[in-house]
């Protein structure tokens, strides 16, 4: 088979070593061991294992290899064995000198090429052995991968190998180590010279896929374990239930911890909703299987990393968690936008600014901001705002405050969240059919002939409870997607006014400890885009904040409605600015993409499953798109969604990236 890397006339040293599985823990890229990124090199020094030679020119056993690795984190799941080497193509011998480096001595192959005296000058010569073809030092790693059970060797994901530079690896590895390596690549580009070498490349994406548990949010929790089969049969969701989903929903009343048995992406609904929550969530392949018989008792579940415990609760556990009166937002009640209600006339979208979210909401005036800084290769489709005024004066007309206070009298209502979806249900049934003053009806029409010629567009929302540092409120509320008609734009607006009062929505902010007086809604009327990709994006690394130069981007086909949902993985992509390398973590598996329909609303078309979405020209723009945007709003890090018509870049959104642990925007 060609991922066996062929023995070239070498002598078999060893039969293949056959270790124990350890089960991979890691976060959702699996990382190539560096000691620049875990630190441990400030620690190293040059007496390290000095029962240990510096280096060997074969490893002729396991025990070789164990007694020149470096292990970082050797008691967690994810501990994983390796060493470095080097290839020296230029030495006295016949064929290029391999160096098995006693990595816990030489934390860097730089330390050890310096302490040889085999490297001199200054860094810009240590960088040529990563970017020239003609270079004299081929610098790696190799590593016992869990996943695969077996050996991989590996590089920097910004190394710019050759064809023949993995060749005269794969020879120099296959002659000098006692048992079969696989190349595992760490970038797309390396992907495609293991291609042309006629090597079988070791993907991310394989490595994920062999993964049996993904940490989504780190933490700790008590509750009642439910395993829950679809959330829209179950009505009966508590903040103190630990939720077990053989489904990913599109959304998701507040609990107390999540776990999921189908992976998904860290920006689906539920993930935004529990990084948002502060609570525990992870993937956790057959979990249902798994933890059947502690359905329905109370457990702890702890999520880190690397691994994740869940076990039955103690009684003191189950009584503390009882006797909390509810959960509390870690970092106290989220600041909310103070509402301008003195101003009800429209808003084109040219004229706003971030100081504008007083009368129109963070997301529009986000917008708005990102259009007037005129950024290279990025464009905002144009719209207008209904702002904040519009609403109050439109449920103050029709009573709203009174409405909400007979429902709050409801039996049942502070207690039975069955009692609550129903009542909630039913106000925004009601609200949907109040009246709408003609002059504002008319006014929107003008508008939106008048500004947008009568293009179909997405009404959406933008309340003073969503975009912020503290709540981001994403998948809360309602769009309502490529509205056509006027008729159609007065009940889009009223379906988004009525949203408030989602379920979902009412309880996170009840939980977040938001008063409904708090509350507005303003509305953006933005110009529909029929893109032939969409997705989103965050400006760091969401899996390791110590990866400050990586952009994260999850991407389908079609429409982005659904790159959130959850219920089908999206491509996901991992882009260094530093090292300018493309890390492909999975394709997309969905065989359909949604298209604006023409008379209205969207269709579904069929696509390839597993078929790329982006390559990597577009991968960097983006990312170059994502920095400009984090730099307009003063370097925060930035969730955004985005899509491409064509060759064109589009923003739809901008938003703050919230640290799970204490809900604060991030730098």
């Amino acid at each position: 088979m060609k991922h066996l890397l062929p023995r070239l006339g070498c002598l078999l040293l060893s039969s293949l070593f056959l270790a124990a599985a350890v089960t991979s823990s890691h976060a959702q890229a699996v990382r190539k061991p560096s000691a620049y990124e875990s630190g441990a090199g400030a620690a190293v020094d040059a007496a390290a294992n000095r029962a240990s030679p510096g280096d060997l020119a074969v490893l002729t056993s396991q025990a070789d290899f164990e007694r020149m690795a470096r292990v970082f984190d050797p008691a967690s799941p994810a501990a994983m064995p390796h060493v470095l080497f080097v290839i020296d193509r230029q030495a006295r011998t016949k064929a290029p000198q391999l160096h098995f480096i006693n990595t816990p001595r030489y934390a860097f192959h730089e330390d050890f090429l310096r302490a040889k005296g085999l490297l001199r000058g200054g860094k810009a010569e240590l960088k040529r052995n990563y970017l020239e073809a003609k270079r004299r030092f081929i610098l790696g790693t190799l590593s016992w991968q869990p996943a695969l059970k077996g050996f991989s060797y590996e590089f920097w994901e910004g190394d710019q190998l050759t064809p023949e530079l993995l060749q005269i690896t794969a020879k120099a590895l296959a002659c000098g180590f006692f048992a079969p390596v696989r190349f595992k690549a760490n970038a797309t580009a390396q992907e495609a010279v293991a291609q042309t070498a006629g090597l079988e490349a070791v993907t991310q994406a394989q490595l994920l896929g062999a993964q049996s548990f993904l940490p989504l949010n780190t933490g700790r929790a008590v509750g009642r374990l439910r395993i829950v089969a679809s959330v829209d049969a179950v009505h009966d969701l508590h903040p103190q239930d630990i939720v077990l989903l053989r489904e990913v929903p599109i959304s998701l009343p507040p609990v107390a911890g999540v776990l999921t048995e189908r992976p998904s992406t860290m920006l689906s609904h539920v993930n935004l909703l529990a990084r948002g929550w502060g609570v525990p969530n992870a993937y956790v392949k057959d979990a249902s299987q798994k933890l059947a018989q502690l359905n329905g008792q109370w457990v702890l579940l702890e999520v880190k990393t690397s691994d994740y415990q869940l076990r039955a609760a103690t009684e003191a556990e189950r009584q503390s968690a009882q006797n909390q009166s509810g959960r509390k937002p870690s970092s106290g009640k989220p600041l909310l936008i103070q509402p301008d209600l003195r101003h009800s006339e429209l808003l084109p979208l040219a004229q706003l600014r971030s100081a504008d979210r007083r009368r129109c909401g963070a997301k529009a005036a986000n917008l708005g901001e990102i259009q007037s800084a005129r950024l290279p290769d990025v464009s905002v489709p144009d719209g207008f705002c209904i702002p904040f005024a519009a609403y109050a004066d439109f449920m103050r007309g029709n009573g709203l405050s009174e409405r909400i206070a007979r429902m709050r009298q409801q039996p049942g209502f502070a207690t039975d969240s069955g009692v609550r979806r129903q009542a909630l249900s039913a106000l925004r049934a009601e609200i949907e059919q109040w009246p709408i003053p003609q002059s504002a009806a008319d006014s929107w029409v003008q508008r939106w002939s008048g500004q947008l010629a009568g293009q179909g567009v997405f009404v959406r929302s933008s309340s003073s409870s969503e975009d912020l540092p503290q709540f981001s409120g994403a998948g809360l509320y309602t769009t309502v997607p490529n509205v056509r008609s006027a008729g159609d734009l007065a009940a889009a607006v009223r379906k988004v006014w009525a949203s408030v009062y989602n379920f979902e929505a009412w309880e996170a902010r009840q939980a977040a400890g938001i008063a409904e007086q708090q509350v507005f809604m303003s509305v953006l009327v933005q110009k529909a885009v029929d893109s032939t990709a969409s997705g989103v994006m965050i400006t760091r690394d969401p899996f390791d904040a110590s990866r400050r130069h990586t952009t994260y981007i999850a991407a389908k086909r079609g429409l982005g409605i659904r790159v959130v949902e959850g219920k089908r993985v999206a491509e996901q992509i991992l882009y260094s600015s530093r090292s300018k390398a493309v890390q492909l973590l999975n394709r997309s598996d969905d065989d359909v993409a949604l298209q604006l329909d023409a008379s209205g609303g969207v269709r579904e078309v069929p696509v390839a499953a597993g078929r790329a979405v982006l390559d990597d020209r577009l991968v960097q723009r983006l990312a170059r798109a994502g920095a400009g945007i984090k730099q307009r709003f003063g370097g925060r890090q930035q969730d955004i969604e985005w899509a491409v018509q064509g060759d064109q870049i589009i923003i739809l959104q901008a938003r703050p990236f919230i640290n799970a642990a204490n809900q604060q925007t991030l730098k």
